[in-house]
This record gives C-alpha cells, structure tokens and sequence, in this order.
C-alpha cells in the first residue's frame, strides 16, 4: 500500500489525534453526510448517534445529496436516511481514534472531533454482461475516510 497524506492542514501532534481508513467499500455520498453531522462532537456522542443511526432511531440529514429523500420526525431535520453500512465503518474510525488518543495520554472526556473529511478513493471498473451480446459498466467508487480530534 502506498504512502497517503492527511488532507486537514496545521496537525500538532502534541494537541490533535488523527485516525484514517482508506478504500472501504462505502457509498462517498453517505459518508460525506455521515462526517458532516458528526463532526463538533465527543467521541462518545459521535458513537452514541452512530448506534442509533444503526438501530433506525435516528437518523442522518442529508443536505447535499437529498434529491427525493423522504423527511425524517427527528427534530429540526427534512431529508435524512439511515446509512447502516457507513455507520458501522466510522465507529470503527472512532474506535480507532479512541485508542490512539489513550496511546498518546489524552483526556478522552475533553476530545472533540474537529475535522471529518471523505474522498473518493479507487474506482473498481466490472461490467455486467446484457442480453444482445452487450455490457453495462458496473463501476464501484473505494472511500477514504479521516478522523481528526483535539482535546478542549
């Protein structure tokens, strides 16, 4: 695998803990909205609102990519969804950020994730094949995801 870079700028590795995946199998437009509604909260929130979003108790706004998204009764939101696959992937992100904070002495009580960035990653290229001796592309967009938190 190949050397990659963080995307957020100014990192102080005396004041910031940093956790990263890269190419996981997710759709980048739910994860764009995932890191979106988590991003401002501790670590435990952020868990605490991912397991409900698994369960179905709550749910994600989508405000960029909500084109024929059905409204949510979770208070102050219109579109939303329920990204179980996405969700399961950043827990084990803040799992991962948790533990590299304990690693390096923080105060996990007083970290808050300050910066939650998605990109799209490799696109797997496949075809489907069709009737008439024709295909259709079957193409599968990879999604990097990185967790940046800070202790306040």
């Amino acid at each position: 695998m190949g050397r990659f870079n963080y995307a957020f700028q100014n990192y102080d590795a005396t004041r910031h803990v940093r956790s990263s995946v890269r190419e996981k199998d997710i759709s980048h437009k739910h994860a764009r909205e995932v890191a979106v509604a988590i991003k401002g909260l501790s670590i435990d929130k952020a868990r605490d609102y991912l397991l409900a979003v698994i369960n179905k108790k709550r749910a994600i706004a989508f405000r960029r990519y909500k084109n024929q998204v059905a409204h949510r009764s979770d208070p102050g939101m219109m579109s939303g969804r329920y990204p179980q696959k996405t969700a399961k992937e950043f827990i084990k992100v803040l799992d991962n950020l948790e533990s590299n904070a304990e690693y390096k002495g923080m105060d996990l009580d007083r970290l808050r994730i300050i910066n939650a960035t998605t990109h799209k990653g490799v696109v797997v290229k496949r075809f489907t094949p069709r009737a008439m001796g024709r295909a259709t592309a079957k193409n599968n967009v990879l999604t990097h995801i990185e967790l940046v938190a800070q202790e306040i």
